[in-house]
């Protein structure tokens, strides 16, 4: 039997310390000649089939206007080896700059979306806007993801996450079976 924990009162304005939905993306949108990339932290699968997955993204950001206009977006996934440009670009306004000339980051052409590839992340998902009726209330998108790339290696890339107040966190490397039980032989 697992012990008892004694729990102390906690801010509920922290409470994604504990609740983190998944890695750090960088979403890249494009409409007309304009593109954009921000960080982003608050997201979730919503739906397998067809693939859902739900986005906040602030109206203050640059990026909320381009994918109100355009109707698409790319959720890409940075490794923790890009966790300078991430918190960088995340620490920047779009409408100021060209964030893929700022931070050294390739463009890549997509397949089915306008939005351009980031090719230094290991996974390009493609996304079409599926539902807005929680963007004007929440900001609250809801896309359905059309296309993915994913690289061949490493399957498990190191992933951040980020816990605010500045940090992050890293995926680790222990991994457990369905069970619960240690499996040296699933590290990455």
């Amino acid at each position: 039997m697992s012990p008892r924990l004694h729990k102390t009162a906690f801010p509920v304005s922290k409470a994604r310390k504990y609740l983190e939905p998944g890695p750090v993306l960088l979403l890249s949108s494009q409409f007309g000649t304009h593109s954009d990339i921000m960080t982003l932290g608050w997201h979730t699968v919503l739906e397998f089939s067809p693939s859902l997955v739900g986005c906040m993204i602030s109206s203050m950001n640059h990026s909320h206007a381009l994918i109100r206009d355009s109707g698409q977006c790319v959720l890409n996934v940075p490794s923790a080896d890009l966790i300078d440009k991430v918190v960088a670009i995340g620490n920047s306004h779009g409408d100021k700059l060209d964030k893929f000339d700022a931070f050294d980051l390739t463009p890549g052409p997509a397949s089915v979306v306008n939005a351009p590839l980031i090719n230094e992340c290991f996974a390009s998902f493609e996304c079409q806007l599926y539902d807005d009726s929680m963007v004007d209330n929440y900001n609250l998108f809801i896309f359905e993801i059309v296309k993915a790339h994913v690289a061949d290696e490493p399957e498990f890339p190191p992933t951040l996450h980020y816990t605010g107040e500045g940090r992050f966190t890293i995926m680790g490397d222990r991994v457990l079976d369905r069970s619960g039980q240690f499996k040296p032989e699933m590290l990455i």
